[in-house]
């Protein structure tokens, strides 16, 4: 369980990135916080992966408060992937790369090897192991990434904006590994996000706007807000815009089985 109680962040004075945030993540759940750019959901990313502290406020870990203290006893647990993964590289290839953190963690060279097998096959990436970084796609890149988080067993998965830099194949690419992540290997994710589609297959849904929630429920409940989704400048998922637009159709909805049809379409994309 992950526990976030009143949480505060100043950069300085003027640049408040969130004001008094509180909410919780429990053992195998998938949390989505959305809001648009500025709205304080990267610096929660950070905030909650320990590389930087709260200005007041508590993140709790199965009841372990994060903080400088307990950052080594937490951190092992905790895999992030950033928006762009040139970021995260550090190997000259695939292999060596995923080698790396295992290397910091002291497995042994056997071991190693057998975890770089099975997590790059877990990931569909074993036919790249010795390929540059810098020579794969985006959504490639962002897969590596995640095998190296897998690799070091971590049980929490934060991702940062993991698909908005890729092209749709690799938005539909890693957004399919997402799930899996949750529903085969019951990993607790917490992805930060604007991509409404993506945020539509979470369990949860936190709404961040100027740095305070202003929204946080199931799906359902979320894109039920149109307006809430559009005042803070978030588009609304394509299923979602169909089912609007018919709703607006005096022919179209009179048609409860169309209506429905749709309806059950938009949370099953």
């Amino acid at each position: 369980m992950i526990e976030v109680k009143d949480l505060k962040f100043a950069y300085n004075a003027k640049d408040i990135a969130l004001r008094g945030i509180s909410f919780d993540v429990k053992d195998g759940e998938w949390v989505s916080i959305i809001g648009h750019n500025g709205s304080g959901k990267s610096t929660m990313a950070k905030l909650l992966a320990g590389l930087i502290e709260p200005t007041a406020g508590t993140i709790s870990y199965d009841g372990v408060v994060l903080d400088s203290k307990t950052i080594n006893q937490i951190r092992p647990r905790i895999g992030i992937v950033f928006q762009n993964p040139d970021n995260q590289f550090v190997g000259y290839n695939v292999k060596y790369d995923i080698a790396f953190g295992l290397e910091n963690h002291n497995v042994e060279r056997k071991e190693m090897i057998e975890l770089i097998d099975k997590y790059t096959k877990l990931v569909d990436m074993q036919d790249f192991l010795e390929r540059e970084p810098g020579s794969l796609s985006g959504g490639q890149k962002q897969r590596v990434a995640i095998a190296g988080i897998l690799a070091l067993n971590c049980d929490i998965i934060i991702l940062d904006e993991a698909t908005s830099m890729l092209d749709p194949e690799g938005v539909v690419e890693i957004t399919k590994l997402i799930c899996e992540l949750k529903e085969k290997y019951h990993k607790t994710l917490i992805t930060i996000t604007h991509d409404l589609d993506l945020a539509m297959k979470s369990d949860k849904i936190v709404v961040l706007r100027e740095g305070k929630i202003i929204k946080e429920g199931l799906p359902l409940e979320i894109f039920k807000e149109r307006d809430i989704l559009l005042s803070s400048n978030l588009d609304m998922p394509f299923s979602q815009k169909a089912y609007y637009l018919a709703s607006q159709n005096e022919k179209l909805n009179n048609k409860k089985e169309l209506m429905d049809a749709l309806w059950e379409y938009h949370f099953k994309m």
